[in-house]
């Protein structure tokens, strides 16, 4: 009975930090967190260190566990590493998948298709973390793993905003995601690396876009003789 709580403690801790539920930057009440899943301290703290472990939280001597930040620092390195990462991941999958992967592939693709379409960010968000680690795992390198999982941690908080198109350019960069999937899938399942590379490289030249903008948001509308007087 424990083991089963702890797991769906994990399970669930990992989608409400995802799914922003649990902001960057938030403190997780030991107490609270523990009664909410009927779990005494001692697995609780087990919990946690998983969850640190995987970079989902952050451990501080004498306050507890807060959520992983996502800082200026950590954004920079993101977009440095993430093509990079993402296009070996991808060039890998190509060259070694397995057919019986190819099933699973398929679905994630389809319900990242589904979410976009349906307007869902939560859910697209989190199924286009489950489309880039069935990559991961088809590529099958165990040195690149945890660092993909760890870049996707970010990655998925952050394209929250990127499934929320408001204007009718973002809507079309949406469409264009879910393209850019399918074109992945069939590209790794012809077992076409540089087609599965290229793809990858242009849907994360969307993303980077997409992200600036959000980080760069246009100036509230201001006269210049209200700016001067505020000077």
């Amino acid at each position: 009975m424990t083991v089963n709580k702890k797991t769906a403690c994990l399970d669930d801790l990992r989608m409400r930090i995802l799914k922003l539920d649990l902001p960057p930057g938030a403190e997780l009440d030991e107490t609270q967190v523990a009664a909410g899943y009927g779990l005494s301290r001692t697995p609780l703290r087990e919990v946690f260190q998983v969850l640190a472990g995987e970079g989902y939280l952050r451990l501080e001597h004498n306050r507890g566990a807060r959520v992983a930040a996502m800082d200026l620092a950590a954004l920079r390195c993101l977009l440095q590493t993430g093509p990079l990462l993402l296009a070996t991941m991808a060039r890998q999958a190509a060259e070694n998948r397995e057919d019986a992967a190819l099933p699973a592939l398929r679905d994630a693709q389809a319900a990242f298709a589904a979410a976009t379409d349906e307007g869902d960010a939560a859910a697209a968000a989190l199924s286009n973390h489950s489309f880039h680690t069935q990559i991961a795992c088809m590529a099958a390198n165990p040195y690149l793993m945890p660092a993909l999982r760890r870049l996707l941690i970010d990655h998925t908080r952050l394209t929250q905003g990127f499934f929320q198109p408001v204007k009718k350019k973002e809507k079309k960069q949406v469409r264009k995601v879910s393209q850019y999937h399918a074109a992945l899938t069939a590209a790794i399942e012809a077992q076409d690396p540089e087609a599965a590379v290229s793809n990858m490289l242009q849907n994360w030249d969307l993303f980077r876009e997409r992200i600036g903008k959000l980080m760069t948001p246009e100036a509230l509308p201001i006269s210049v003789e209200t700016a001067e007087a505020m000077a």
